[in-house]
């Protein structure tokens, strides 16, 4: 299972299509392991084959997989109406997600403009630390996650001195303002303010940010303009959240009692 995942992760949006020598370089796997990998995953609706360019690209069966856990994530539908708002306001991209290894995942995003440069979608993987939503989780996560992060970063050649700063420099950010930022450092064209939604989330820490384009903030920075506004977007969403889960739980005990009343009213 190690090895299937091994390839399958090594799909990416620059790197859709994939030739069994591509993967061997990849992985490091054998080409016989790569070849009886790829075989079976084709099997199971995770790759598809191309003949003709001797290549692979995910198949269908990886949404299959991904679907239920975005389904489950009640607090999309919750944000989403407050995103909305501050993505229309700030003519940029409000987006939801959450750590995967040394990415940030988006789980949710939101675009308040049309502009084809700047399209994030769900699913799609940011660099934790040159991102400002990469930033807020590792300033609010707990010393047990943030030494996992480091280690594997530094395992996969991506830890230096600049990136031990630039957390830093994020952490004290954070602990000052209630967010972090990132200024082009991702995406040359884009300033972002990034801020974690305390506590757990269906056991997760979800972090939202807003992206904007350099050009548009003029002068001014974007933290400044929209940073408030984001905390102010976070706590609307968490009591938002906290009525739709005081609703479901009070529904439940409705249940409960009535269900209880009947079996009662049956024994006598």
């Amino acid at each position: 299972m190690a090895n299937g995942m091994k390839v399958l992760q090594s799909f990416s949006a620059a790197q859709p299509t994939l030739t069994n020598k591509e993967l061997v370089m990849l992985t490091g796997l054998s080409k016989g392991t790569i070849s009886r990998l790829t075989s079976t995953l084709v099997e199971k609706g995770m790759l598809v084959h191309d003949a003709r360019n001797r290549c692979f690209r995910l198949g269908a069966g990886v949404l299959g997989i991904a679907y239920p856990m975005l389904a489950s994530l009640r607090v999309r539908q919750v944000a989403r109406p407050f995103m909305e708002e501050l993505a229309n306001r700030s003519g940029g991209t409000v987006s939801m997600g959450m750590r995967d290894r040394l990415h940030m995942i988006y789980v949710e995003t939101v675009r308040g403009h049309d502009l084809h440069a700047f399209r994030p979608e769900i699913g799609a993987g940011l660099p934790l630390a040159a991102t400002a939503m990469g930033r807020a989780w590792h300033a609010q996560a707990s010393m047990e996650e943030r030494e996992d992060y480091l280690l594997q970063a530094r395992d996969a050649g991506m830890l230096d001195a600049h990136v031990l700063e630039s957390l830093e420099n994020a952490r004290r950010g954070y602990e000052e303002k209630g967010y972090c930022v990132s200024l082009g450092e991702w995406h040359p064209d884009v300033h972002a303010v990034a801020a974690p939604m305390k506590g757990l989330v269906d056991n997760e820490l979800l972090i939202f940010n807003c992206g904007v384009r350099a050009a548009q903030l003029q002068t001014a920075a974007i933290d400044e303009l929209f940073g408030d506004l984001l905390l102010e977007m976070i706590d609307k969403i968490r009591t938002a959240l906290a009525d739709v889960q005081g609703a479901g739980s009070r529904k439940a005990r409705s249940g409960r009692a009535e269900r209880q009343a009947l079996l009662r009213g049956a024994a006598s």
